[in-house]
């Protein structure tokens, strides 16, 4: 084992040590070596005496090296319990002995054995072990010099003194509760944390001894005798006696003084439990303090050390704090001599120290509380907490008569810094001494700070205390005054308040009027709000309020008033201090003054259920800070002063505002949490302090100040809050709000009664707008109790609240007033309108009663509360409220104070229809159910929200029930239109027009949920007496002119507002209107004709409306004949294509159209022009729309109305064209609906007389016709149609001045010949082909008028139509094409030759020519151009390619045709064809380009007519290519040196090139002339697709001698094509 190896080592060394000198103790070394071998652990060690002899041999030889190992082997036995306890007194006696030599470390060494022996098990046990190893430490204390071994020994005899006491606890089994060290209680950043800490740490160890569990006894142990010894030898010793049982005859005081202090605070069970123990504290201890606190002069003239003045104090304060309960006595002697000593004279280190012990004393809530119960409470005992607190407070309140008093307070504030940054305040190195005065003078001040801080603080953790057990309300809850406080921590806590608090308060108001250091304000502060809510948990009143007024001096300060705050100091009890300053004035807000805000909302947010009363004082100043938030003058900037204060950045102002501004806010919307009592006492004292404001503001507005408002407003607003902060318990609150509100709204300032009105309309809509109205009201009787009972709540609160409304409007004796509760009510259904129910008759009541005002704002906002309803608030309107709501709607249409109100007004009653009209659609189920089971009584157009409140209707109503809310719908439409019906006779335009737009709006939307009965109710009843009305206004109404409204003077005349001309006038007044009722009625007809027509009676209707429209087109207006067509337009164009329209009403329609035309000597002017214009756009809808149930007859007609606009348009516009440069406005009318006239297919003989009928409008020039096969027959045609057409228009026409001429306007046959294409092109088959020929010989002569007019349109629209003509139907010229028809020889014929005629004529004669005419731009030439190729391509590749049937001298004709124009170039002299414009030549060369064209091989294209066309084109072409050979070297020579012209130069090109490129076909190639046998041979060889070059051969050789380079190379190339066609290439002749 370690031990004994340790010891093994130390034998060795000691062994060799003696060997010399001491050889007695070698040999016991020797032999302990081996007798420690045969020892393996302590007990066998203590068993062996030699081992431990060896060891006190070698100590006893006094030699120091042997000394010193000596004693370390010792320690090791001793503290491994390895010796005897026998052996005790022997190793005392040696280590006696040591403490006698003079060496520092063998003096050391045995101090250490010593604390070893105390600690061990061989701890002594009787008086004289004890005496003898304590009176060793105390030799060595006495009698040492040395600095270390005297503190050696002090520090050994202590831990002694401290040993021997827990062997005492041991020893008595005693508890060991500990209440800190003997030090002083550490101090933490602020006296809150020293509270806590000193709660903490405390156990009440007498609670025990009270109750029984720990009984006190008299007797001691041999242990505790031994203790009881040592501690009346120190006490002695402390007084300056002996020591008589340790045999010493003095020790130092401070020590024993200091050992008693560590034993008093340490080992408090002792001397709770041990009478002895009590005795020597009571008799001994007490009286050596007593004796010691005495001041020096009663010291016998004895100097007193600070050290041991300190120690007696902390002696005293240990006994107090702990043995109060037992020693009251002493307790209040050592009490009053503290209390006294702050006062006294003493010196400055003396009296801080005393106050360090009753600060101490102050921040711990246990010791205040016994010594607070022990004394103060107890009737025959000093108030010695009382003193204790004036005491304090006195010595804060000397720093105002010190000279001093503004650096002391500097320091002050700088330890409460320091303290509150956790580091300590030290005063500089080179501080003079008047320096560290005030900075002791202020450690004085703050510790008596602190200590009233602590007595606040302790009272606050005691109310909680007493709170948490039970003993007092929680400010949480609601307050019962008639609670009793019989707690004994409540009655504590009461006393204490009562016995206090005017001291604290004179101290606190003073230092924090006079301190600017924010650690120090904010203790104060917090000691204010701790001691506040203390007060209010315990309904001091007075002191609350007290309090409570002290803190709000501090919250805002007029900058005149800091001059004086520190000589004036209010009295603590007032009740309330002055704060509102007016918002004129500057107000700075000090950083105090907003920590003293914060406090009084931390308070206020506490105790916000038992202020009651107090309320006034909060709000007083509350009011006087929202002033300051809103005032621009209000800053949170500090002025420079000398003493040291706050800072603040100046970008933090505004958020100290905001903060501030917020914390007001909270505090009122805390109000939920509050009680109900709690918020009416606040909603009292927001009332008051109104009120009093009120009375200073009873004069003119002038005479209120910015104060005063600013009060009342701040009353108003925070009423507003909390009641939007209570509305789950809105009602008992709401006459007391509302109540003050009515009051300011009969004040006699106007900014008052503003307030007020905003304040009623924020605080209606908050209440209605909440969660208690989001459901809807209960309307079923099966409802259950409790809904019935929130029903009943509900309908209590809405009426109440509505009523106010109601009873501010009809009571109000100024207009603003009744203006403003009409915009509260405004605002109210704009909100919250459809959360109401029960209180919409009241509302109805009072907008019909607006409708009559004569005010126009007035009746405005009332109308503005009407549409709210009409917009949102109809789903909730009671039933029974609906006619009541049309009924108000109908007023306002017709008042007279503001024309836009009716106009709107008149739209709402459509809203309401639109309402009214979902219980119709059921209605109209109902009847039809009752005529026809089979009805599905679901109809198509109802969703499934219908359906689901129809089967609930059902459902819960029987069926008389729902006849009779059938019934009170109809009832609720026919009020609407009365009141319509009413308004249309309306002598103001604006009114009765928009009234009758908002019936027929009505009906076509509504219409498919009327029933039959109350459509025709609807008809004889309001729309055609409308129709009659109007019409009759329209025709008696005055003619003179109107002038506008006078808007004021110019030069001393009035000018009036303009007035358009065609509204000018009455009778053009009601012309609108009757155009508006011809339009709605057109509107009715289009969505419901087909059931207005199965009514009964509805054709002499019908009629009656026909005669309306003709009497309207010949007598009416322009607008008012429009419209009375498009009313008979709409109502048979909408239904004729369905099917689902009679003919008679058709036919009808058609005989007004044409009576107009027939009527034309007599309607004439610019109205009959668009009349007539108008029906024939109609006539063209109405055609397309109709045109199955056209028959012949009919259609004949449509044509006979048509043909009678055209004449009449030309007679009556001969001139307009020339005028004016366009078609006139019913030709192009005309021409508009002509392309949609084509017949149907069961009318296709029809096609023949319109066709010949639009033809006679084309210019033509009388010639007779050949005389040919088939021609006699359509000529016979259209005569008799033309006769037909003739006949009717005789038979229906009774006008006889009409020609018959045919129209030579060229500007309408330009736009009638694409119509007329159009149209040809669409007719079948059959009648297409008997009107080709007729069509294209009208086309030209059209195109024909080019000669005499070439700069005009006419010949290019023929042309254009022509090739299209030709182009697009093709087909009726193809073999085969038309196999269904039955055509004859002769007829197609005559068809070819018509189109051979055509291009033969045109383009010979016509194009590519330079024609005489006036200079065109560009753009036209180029035009003209195009034309003429788009006619040679139709020409070369579209018809002579196609399959046609034309005859063969017809395709000779035309490919003659071809050849003469490209004949123009080369045939020419050369003179000329230098003059000849370029599109001349270009024409010639696309002529011959298509002779190349037609004359190749397309192999992929080819029939017989293609081989037909290239056999004729074929040799044309050769004919025509060896003249322009033969010219060109004729020209060369007679040119000679001159150049060939260009155009000449290019043909040739041009040609060589083509026939070098020119591949024929075989069966082409045998028409050319040749020798046969040469044909024979090429074909033989399939060579002959190149034989058109062998023809050429002989013009080719000719001219190889051209002086032309090109055209030299070019013979050159044919000529080697010529030679291979032969065979003759080039050989080798060596091959």
């Amino acid at each position: 084992m370690a031990l004994v190896a340790a010891l093994e080592a130390d034998l060795r060394a000691l062994s060799a040590e003696a060997r010399r000198r001491y050889p007695a103790v070698k040999d016991g070394a020797e032999h302990a070596i081996l007798k420690l071998r045969s020892s393996s652990s302590a007990s066998d060690l203590s068993s062996n005496e030699d081992i431990l002899r060896i060891f006190l041999m070698a100590c006893g030889v006094r030699n120091t090296k042997l000394s010193v190992i000596g004693l370390s082997c010792l320690q090791k036995l001793i503290s491994h319990d390895a010796v005897e306890p026998s052996s005790l007194k022997e190793i005392l006696y040696t280590l006696k002995d040591h403490s006698e030599m003079a060496e520092e470390n063998i003096q050391l060494k045995t101090l250490q054995t010593i604390l070893i022996i105390f600690q061990s098990r061989l701890h002594p046990e009787t008086e004289d072990n004890m005496v003898l190893g304590l009176s060793i430490c105390l030799r060595l204390l006495d009698n040492n010099r040395l600095p270390s071994v005297y503190n050696t020994a002090a520090a050994t005899f202590r831990q002694a003194v401290a040993l021997i006491f827990d062997q005492v606890v041991s020893a008595e089994s005693l508890p060991m509760p500990k209440f800190g060290s003997s030090s002083q209680t550490a101090r933490t950043g602020s006296v809150t944390g020293d509270l806590s800490q000193n709660i903490s740490n405390s156990e009440p160890l007498e609670k025990d001894v009270i109750s029984g569990r720990l009984t006190t006894r008299d007797t001691l142990s041999d242990t505790g005798k031994l203790g009881l010894r040592l501690l009346e030898d120190l006490t002695a010793s402390a007084a300056g006696g002996s020591a008589a049982w340790l045999h010493v005859t003095s020790l130092p005081r401070t020590f024993s003084l200091e050992l008693i202090e560590f034993v008093l605070s340490n080992y408090i069970s002792v001397f709770k439990i041990l009478l002895p123990y009590e005795q020597v504290l009571r008799h001994q201890i007490c009286s050596l303090l007593m004796t010691s606190l005495r001041t020096s002069s009663e010291l016998e003239g004895e100097m007193v050390e600070p050290y041991f003045r300190r120690l007696v104090l902390r002696s005293v304060a240990h006994i107090i704090r702990l043995y109060s309960s037992s020693l009251i006595t002493e307790c209040e002697v050592f009490l009053s001599m503290l209390v006294k000593a702050t006062f006294l004279d003493l010196p400055l280190w003396h009296r801080i120290l005393v106050l360090e012990i009753l600060r101490g004393f102050c921040v711990e809530a246990r010791t205040l509380r016994i010594l607070f119960q022990n004394f103060d409470m107890h009737p025959k005992n000093t108030n010695v907490v009382e003193s204790m607190v004036k005491a304090l407070a006195r010595v804060v309140s000397s720093i105002q008569f010190q000279e001093t008093s503004e650096e002391s307070l500097a320091a002050v504030a700088g330890m409460f810094s320091s303290k509150a940054k956790g580091i300590e305040w030290i005063l500089d190195n080179d501080a003079s001494s008047a320096a560290v005065l005030v900075a002791s003078e202020a450690h004085a001040i703050t510790l008596a700070i602190e200590g009233l801080l602590g007595v606040v603080f302790t009272v606050a953790t005691l109310t909680d205390e007493a709170v948490d057990v039970g003993e007092l309300e929680s400010p949480r809850y609601e307050h019962h005054p008639s609670s009793d406080y019989t707690g004994k921590t409540s009655q504590l806590c009461i006393s204490m308040v009562d016995s206090l608090w005017l001291t604290i308060l004179d101290a606190f108001s003073l230092i924090l009027s006079r301190s600017q250091g924010e650690a120090i304000v904010l203790e104060i502060l917090k000691g204010y709000q701790a001691f506040t809510q203390a007060c209010g948990v315990l309904h001091s009143v007075e002191p609350l309020n007290s309090f409570l007024a002290s803190l709000c001096k501090f919250t805002i300060v007029l900058p005149t008033d800091a001059e004086r705050k520190s000589s004036l100091v209010q009295s603590p009890v007032s009740k309330r201090s002055e704060v509102q300053v007016d918002q004129k004035d500057v107000i700075v807000l000090t950083p105090k003054n907003v920590q003293a805000l914060r406090t009084l909302f931390n308070i206020a947010h506490r105790l916000h259920n038992v202020l009651g009363p107090s309320w006034v004082l909060v709000l007083e100043t509350l009011a006087a800070l929202d002033r300051a938030i809103h005032s621009p003058h209000a800053t949170t900037q500090e002025v420079a002063t000398a003493a040291p204060k706050l800072t603040r950045e100046p970008s933090r102002q505004y958020a100290d505002f905001s903060i501030l501004s917020s914390l007001n806010s909270q505090l009122f919307e805390s109000s939920a949490l509050m009680h109900v009592s709690a918020v009416k006492s606040l909603l009292s004292a927001l009332h008051m302090l109104s009120h009093q404001s009120m009375t200073e503001t009873s004069g003119s507005v002038s005479s209120a100040s910015s104060k005063q408002i600013g009060s009342i407003s701040f009353s108003v607003d925070r009423m507003i809050s909390i009641l939007v902060n209570n509305l789950h318990r809105v009602e008992p609150l709401w006459d007391q709000v509302v109540g003050h509100f009515l009051e300011l709204a009969e004040h006699s300032n106007q900014n008052l009664r503003n307030m007020a009105l905003d304040a009623l309309d924020q605080s209606i809509c908050a209440v209605l707008g909440s969660e208690q109205f989001g459901e809807d009201p209960p309307r079923s009787r099966d409802a259950t109790l409790d809904v019935e009972s929130k029903s009943t709540e509900l309908k209590s609160v809405e009426c109440a609240v509505l009523s106010s409304l109601r009873l501010l409007y009809f009571s109000a004796q100024k207009a603003d007033i009744r203006v403003g509760s009409l915009k509260i009510l405004l605002h109210v259904l704009e909100r919250c309108g459809e959360k109401l129910y029960y209180s919409w008759p009241g509302i109805l009541e009072m907008l019909r009663s607006v409708a009559d005002a004569s005010e126009k704002d007035v009746a405005t906002l009332g109308f503005q509360s009407l549409r709210v309803i009409m917009s949102d608030g109809l789903p909730t309107l009671p039933e029974d409220c609906l006619h009541v709501c049309i009924d108000v709607t109908g007023a306002y249409s017709a008042q007279k104070t503001d024309l836009n109100i009716s106009l709107t007004a008149i739209g709402l009653l459509w809203t309401l229809t639109d309402f009214v009209a979902k219980g119709l659609h059921h209605g109209s189920l109902v009847e039809k159910g009752s005529e026809s089971n089979s009805v599905d009584p679901t109809p198509p157009q109802t969703n499934g929200e219908d359906k689901e409140k129809d089967t609930i209707s059902n459902f819960n109503k029987p069926d008389d029930d729902s006849r009779i809310q059938v019934v009170n719908h109809e009832k609720l439409l026919f009020l609407v239109f009365s009141l319509i019906q009413k308004l249309v006779d309306d002598e103001r335009p604006e009114v009765r027009n928009s009234a009758v737009r908002t019936f027929f709006q009505i009906l076509g939307s509504h219409g498919n949920k009327l029933s039959k009965s109350m459509w025709e109710d609807c008809l004889w009843n309001y729309i055609f007496p409308m129709l009659d009305g109007a019409s009759h206004k329209a025709a008696t109404s005055s003619k003179d002119e109107w002038q506008g409204k006078e808007i004021g003077t110019r030069g001393g005349k009035a000018v009036h507002m303009l007035i358009h001309h065609s509204r000018n006038t009455a009778q053009k007044q009601w012309d609108e209107t009757f155009v508006l009722v011809l339009g709605g009625i057109a509107r009715l007809f289009r969505s419901y004709f087909p059931l207005l027509e199965s009514l009964p009676n509805f054709w002499s209707g019908w009629e009656s409306l026909l005669a309306f429209v003709k009497n309207s087109i010949f007598n009416g207006s322009k607008e008012v004949s429009l419209a009375a067509i498009n009313c008979l337009q709409t109502a048979v164009v909408s239904h004729c294509v369905k099917g689902n329209l009679q003919l008679r009403y058709l036919n009808s329609v058609m005989d007004v159209y044409e009576l107009v035309f027939q009527k034309s000597s007599s309607y004439t002017g610019d109205t009959a022009t668009k009349v007539k214009q108008e029906i024939l756009h109609g006539l063209g809808e109405l055609y397309v729309q109709s045109q199955k149930m056209f028959d012949d007859k009919m259609y004949m007609q449509l044509l006979g109305i048509v043909d009678l606009a055209i004449k009449q348009a030309i007679i009556s516009s001969e001139n307009f064209e020339a005028e004016f440069g366009h078609v006139p406005p019913v030709l192009r009318h005309v021409l508009e609906i002509l392309p949609s006239l084509g017949p149907p297919e069961h009318l296709s003989s029809m096609w023949l007389i319109l066709l010949r009928e639009f033809l006679h409008y084309l210019p033509r020039v009388d010639s007779a016709l050949p005389n040919e096969e088939g021609e006699i027959e359509q000529s016979t045609t259209g005569h008799r149609a033309s006769s037909e057409v003739s006949e009717h228009k005789a038979d229906g026409s009774s006008d006889k001045t009409i020609p018959t001429t045919r129209i030579t306007s060229n500007m309408f046959a330009e736009k009638l010949i694409p119509a007329l294409v159009e149209l040809l092109l669409q007719a079948p088959a059959v009648e297409k082909y008997i009107l080709f020929p007729e069509v294209i010989q009208n086309l030209r002569r059209c195109m024909m008028t080019r000669r005499d007019n070439p700069d005009g349109s006419l010949w290019k629209v023929a042309a254009e139509g022509f090739n299209r003509l030709i182009v697009e139907d093709v087909k009726i010229c193809s073999v085969g094409g038309d196999s269904d028809l039955k055509i004859s020889k002769t007829a197609r014929i005559r068809i070819w030759k018509e189109i051979g005629d055509v291009y033969e004529i045109f383009l010979v004669g016509y194009c590519g020519r330079a024609l005489s005419s006036s200079s065109l731009p560009a753009a036209a030439l180029k035009a003209n151009e195009t034309l003429e190729m788009a006619l040679l391509n139709g020409l070369g590749d579209i018809i002579l390619k196609s399959t046609v049937d034309a005859p063969r001298e017809v395709l000779e004709r035309l490919v003659s045709t071809l050849d003469r124009c490209a004949s123009r170039t080369c045939s020419l002299p050369v003179e000329t064809v230098e003059l000849m414009p370029a599109h001349c030549s270009r024409f010639s060369l696309t002529c011959l380009q298509k002779l190349f064209s037609l004359s190749s091989s397309e192999t992929e294209n080819w029939h017989s007519t293609r081989a037909e066309v290239s056999r004729i084109s074929i040799i044309t072409l050769m004919e025509r290519c060896e003249f322009i050979l033969s010219r060109f070297l004729i020209d060369e020579n007679n040119l000679g040196n001159r150049p060939i012209p260009t155009a000449r130069r290019e043909e040739i090109i041009f040609a060589l090139q083509e026939l070098d490129l020119l591949t024929i076909h075989p069966e082409v190639a045998s028409v050319l002339p040749l020798q046969p046998h040469m044909k024979t041979i090429l074909r033989e060889d399939n060579r002959d697709t190149r034989t058109h070059l062998l023809v050429l051969f002989p013009s080719l050789c000719e001219i190889v001698l051209s002086r032309e380079t090109r055209v030299r190379e070019l013979v050159q190339v044919l000529l080697r094509a010529v030679a291979t066609e032969l065979g003759l290439e080039k050989v080798s002749l060596s091959s």
